[in-house]
């Protein structure tokens, strides 16, 4: 299955990736509009340590913990990639706890968000990988 991966000797630092991101899951088709005095909310985040900068998104592992700790069976998996059904949400932060790569995350509203590989956008690739001047995001099949 594919997957983002981040080659950090090539991130500048930019966050380009994440206001990628965060507008390819608006929905609408002018980022400046879309964007435009919100709080960007991506589901990919940069960070940055020291003299290096890496971008962290979902891992959509093989056996997520986070679906096995959801208690309203709001995670699950589909072809391979972790998906999240807002509705069955109840916010009780349990999947935010137990990720180790701190890829789910609650935005200012209290609801909670991760990467779902822009499937649900029209996008081909992730708009992340799509968006990063520097190639340092890469969709590939390891």
């Amino acid at each position: 299955m594919k997957r983002v991966y981040a080659d950090e000797k090539w991130c500048l630092g930019c966050k380009l990736c994440e206001y990628n991101c965060a507008f390819a899951n608006t929905n609408q088709p002018d980022m400046a509009v879309a964007l435009k005095n919100t709080e960007i909310v991506p589901r990919i985040k940069v960070e940055e340590t020291g003299k290096i900068n890496f971008a962290v998104s979902c891992r959509h592992c093989k056996n997520p913990i986070c679906i096995q700790s959801c208690i309203t069976g709001a995670l699950y998996k589909e072809n391979g990639v972790v998906m999240m059904d807002k509705n069955k949400c109840v916010n009780c932060l349990t999947c935010v706890l137990v990720c180790p790569y701190g890829a789910i995350v609650e935005d200012s509203g209290g609801s909670v968000f991760k990467c779902e590989l822009c499937i649900k956008n029209i996008c081909k690739e992730p708009a992340c990988v799509k968006g990063c001047p520097n190639k340092a995001l890469l969709f590939e099949e390891r």
